[in-house]
């Protein structure tokens, strides 16, 4: 396969503008868990900016003895990781074949691209969930001829028996669902600090991971050809690096693709905030008054799939355009301080920080559910509740009570975190394009020569976008139709694209 196919123009993929504002980090301190030493205080707004006990989000069947502690072995021998038990991998193994069922795009790739290694030499580190399907981005990449080290971005949403299977595979992970502040920045620097092996590429969700090497180890960057970042919060820090004259490597930012964007973000979403508050709660969403701070594409998919149960909906939200389109939607626009009182559900999906606040939390209803659907657990205040008048009480994994003085409790959902991919499942289909994208940017980036990327944030082009949704439109049996050429002439394009310019808004 011709290795062109993947190139990425520099011009056309760069972004014009740094959007973002200058802002100084802050970040919370907490205490670790008892008999650890803190690798790191104050790295990053990362996903454990508060945390309660690993055992109390796993099964009360699980030993409950730290990974940490365990001296575990995979079948070849290799004892490079550390899962909760290698002895699930068999387990894991048949929920990673279910998932490849559904990510047809990553299949193809892998079949279509393993015999020319594109990324032969690669080691890629890596800071994503750790899920069936991002075990299958994981796969592909060894396929394509990467060498892989992986952590979790996310203290929750690690699937431990998905971690043995790759732990078995040979793929030195370090993750289990549960961990402590202290286990999650110990996970990510066993990825990257290892004698004789160092990473030249980076795979991150978040931030954390970039954020490490940066905070710890500046001079692997020498040896690193690029980053490739998928979220929100992640793009917001790298642009940050970017404005400040930090960053001192070529960044892509997946994020804003359109793939990304519109079914990741709005399609899957749409999808699974149902099924994260229906398996955390059992509630009925019929008549229910739900406030969903943020209207992007994220907020756009939560309004819309609790609108189609019958919930009455309300919107904050900062920008007029993302507000307009609220309002021509339908849903009532509002000041979170004007509903608090009253709103039986507070879902935040913003990509801030602080957005629900204590005074909000102080003035809600009895019984109001509190849960996130942003990256990062900084938009609601959930530090400001580990006070001695409050108490916590654990109802289910992933659920408390936090009680007030006068008996009046709220429902916090997975402390603040990313509610979906903690507390449920997401669409294996909607995150094999995204993965699809992250590979192919994974691709570009390594194989790009000298010069054609600068130490910059870049974008995906349209044509990388197109291809990428073409691969997956076999699943539906859909038929493209295509241009004549005074079709294409009259249009002013190429036959098989780009088809829109960069500035289009799909």
């Amino acid at each position: 396969m011709n290795k062109k196919k993947y190139n990425v123009d520099g011009d056309a993929g760069r972004k014009a503008q740094i959007q973002f504002a200058d802002q100084k980090q802050e970040f919370n301190k907490r205490p670790t868990k008892i008999g650890r030493r803190s690798l790191s205080r104050s790295i990053s707004q990362s996903s454990t900016d508060s945390y309660s006990s690993a055992a109390s989000y796993t099964d009360s069947s699980d030993d409950e003895t730290s990974p940490r502690d365990k001296q575990q072995k995979n079948s070849k021998g290799s004892s490079d990781f550390c899962v909760k038990n290698i002895k699930q991998a068999e387990f894991g193994r048949r929920e990673i074949e279910i998932a490849e069922q559904e990510m047809p795009a990553l299949m193809a790739l892998r079949k279509r691209a393993q015999g020319e290694k594109p990324l032969a030499g690669a080691k890629i580190v890596g800071c994503t969930h750790i899920t069936a399907q991002t075990a299958v981005l994981m796969e592909t990449l060894g396929a394509l001829g990467a060498q892989c080290r992986w952590a979790a971005c996310n203290i929750y949403s690690t699937l431990n028996e998905v971690a043995a299977a790759l732990a078995e595979s040979g793929f030195p992970v370090f993750a289990w669902k549960g961990e402590s502040e202290d286990d999650f920045w110990w996970c990510i620097d066993r990825c990257v600090n290892v004698e004789g092996w160092q990473p030249n590429m980076i795979l991150d969700d978040g931030g954390d991971l970039t954020h490490w090497i940066y905070k710890k180890y500046p001079n692997m960057f020498k040896k690193i050809k690029g980053i490739v970042e998928e979220s929100v919060t992640g793009v917001h820090r790298l642009y940050q690096l970017s404005k400040a004259g930090k960053l001192c490597v070529p960044a892509m930012n997946v994020n804003d693709s359109v793939t990304k964007q519109k079914f990741d973000n709005l399609y899957c979403c749409r999808e699974s905030i149902l099924d994260g508050l229906k398996r955390t709660t059992d509630m009925m969403f019929g008549g229910k008054q739900v406030v969903v701070c943020g209207y992007g594409e994220v907020g756009k998919g939560c309004c819309a799939a609790l609108k189609a149960m019958g919930s009455i909906v309300y919107v904050t939200e900062i920008d007029p355009i993302c507000a307009l389109q609220a309002c021509m939607d339908g849903f009532r626009l509002v000041k979170l301080n004007e509903v608090i009182r009253q709103v039986d559900i507070v879902i935040t999906c913003t990509g801030n920080k602080n957005v629900v606040t204590r005074e909000h939390l102080d003035r809600m209803k009895n019984s109001c559910i509190v849960c996130n659907m942003g990256h990062s657990n900084t938009e609601i205040d959930v530090a400001s509740l580990r006070t001695p008048e409050l108490t916590w009480e654990r109802v289910r994994s992933q659920v408390d009570h936090v009680i007030w003085p006068d008996g009046k409790r709220i429902v916090l959902l997975a402390e603040g975190r990313l509610l979906n991919l903690s507390c449920s499942t997401v669409p294996t289909f909607v995150l094999s394009i995204t993965a699809t994208t992250q590979a192919l940017a994974l691709i570009e980036l390594y194989n790009a020569p000298e010069g054609r990327y600068k130490q910059d944030v870049y974008l995906l082009p349209k044509k990388m976008d197109e291809y990428v949704a073409s691969l997956h439109l076999p699943t539906f049996d859909a038929h493209l139709t295509e241009l004549t050429d005074e079709q294409a002439k009259y249009l002013g394009l190429n036959k098989n694209g780009p088809f829109k310019p960069n500035y289009y808004r799909y």
